[in-house]
């Protein structure tokens, strides 16, 4: 017997949808080994939603409308590349792994690049998360073990 196909949509975020996602947020950072390490709270996440400080997709199974996968991103600036698109997180439901969803969600960041002329996307992995680097090395990626990322937590 065949299994069901997943039925789902990626869609932009709404506001109704912030309470799932901070919860994938929470998610990864348990899965990531760091829970700690978030100190954002989901009122900040909210204020920061509305005060249009990122953008959000997230991947939704219908008739349910349960949020099953999220894809944050922020737009800066290179002077070297000009327009660069960052991905910050990227997570799906673990139940919900390897049925699309990721590639979903990963393509239509891709087009949203493409849409606004970003000539560059940036993300980090963690050096053990085989999965997702095999999700990424599916794509046209650089992996650069060269530059070595700075913190200041304020």
């Amino acid at each position: 017997m065949a299994a069901k196909k997943l039925n789902f949509i990626v869609r932009d975020a709404k506001e109704k949808d912030l309470k799932s996602i901070y919860q994938l947020i929470l998610a990864l950072a348990t899965y990531e080994k760091a829970p700690q390490e978030v100190t954002n709270t989901l009122e900040q996440f909210q204020k920061d939603f509305h005060q249009k400080r990122f953008h959000c997709l997230v991947a939704e199974t219908l008739p349910q409308q349960q949020i099953i996968g999220m894809l944050l991103y922020c737009f800066s600036y290179s002077t070297w590349k000009g327009l660069t698109l960052y991905i910050d997180d990227f997570i799906v439901d673990e139940a919900y792994r390897r049925q699309g969803v990721g590639k979903a969600l990963f393509d239509k960041v891709l087009q949203i690049a493409q849409q606004s002329d970003v000539k560059r996307i940036m993300w980090q992995v963690l050096d053990w998360n085989t999965p997702a680097i095999r999700f990424y090395e599916r794509y046209p990626v650089k992996k650069d073990e060269r530059w070595i990322n700075f913190y200041i937590h304020l």
